[in-house]
């Protein structure tokens, strides 16, 4: 009678583990499938990725201009950057399609810095447009990307950044004026970062990159002030 109850849980052992067996290999299947649809999600981020990075450069090109010492055809640039920016917001478009709705977040580190990038660069053409500072909502739009953080969107963290890009570009790009002997727009770029500086002092940023882009800013902000300083030495500033 003990064999026989000894053989009965023997076979109840056995089953148990063939019924294990088969269900983590199902399970590791189902870990399979995710991984190559994730590595498919990435490929096809990539390739997305190098036609943005291409935009990206064709833009530092054209802005590059605006450091020559001569005037600056800000209409050409901003019909010249424009066309670039339509390709870039295409671009954006079929990442939207690539990256599942809840999975933003996941794959965000691969076009980050291109958006912030791009970000920065709209900033500027608004500013040499309109002297004036490129909205949120405004740079979502040229992007092709929505304002709703549930949706494909462009994160406050990447839009703050940009501008602190724009701004240290600004410090350059007032340096370059005097070199031009345009002694007015870097009287404006002085107004414009300082007011943009006191934005940023109402915000509790912690201690991050955003926090470290926000520090660089006190120097672009002492750099121009060198140099509205020093026209107004030369009795160049206007007053």
């Amino acid at each position: 009678e003990f064999q026989t109850y000894q053989h009965y849980f023997i076979q109840i052992n056995l089953s148990c583990r063939m019924g294990n067996f088969e269900t983590g290999a199902e399970m590791f299947a189902s870990f399979e499938a995710y991984f190559t649809t994730d590595r498919d999600i990435r490929q096809k981020i990539r390739d997305v990725m190098s036609e943005l990075e291409l935009c990206n450069r064709q833009l530092n090109c054209n802005l590059d201009v605006i450091h020559l010492p001569k005037s600056i055809d800000v209409p050409t640039l901003e019909k010249n950057c424009g066309e670039i920016m339509v390709r870039a917001r295409d671009h954006f478009s079929q990442l939207k399609e690539i990256v599942p709705e809840d999975q933003y977040y996941k794959y965000h580190d691969f076009w980050k810095s291109i958006a912030q990038s791009l970000v920065s660069k709209m900033a500027l053409l608004h500013f040499l447009s309109h002297y004036a500072l490129l909205e949120k909502e405004t740079a979502s739009n040229l992007l092709g990307v929505s304002d709703d953080v549930k949706q494909f969107h462009l994160p406050l963290e990447d839009y703050l950044i940009g501008l602190l890009f724009m701004c240290s570009e600004l410090a350059r790009f007032a340096v370059n004026r005097v070199t031009a002997k345009d002694y007015t727009t870097p009287l404006k770029i002085a107004s414009f970062v300082k007011e943009l500086e006191s934005g940023f002092r109402l915000l509790n940023l912690k201690n991050d990159f955003l926090r470290k882009r926000y520090d660089t800013l006190k120097y672009d902000v002492k750099k121009i002030e060198e140099v509205v300083y020093d026209l107004t030495l030369r009795g160049l500033n206007g007053s």
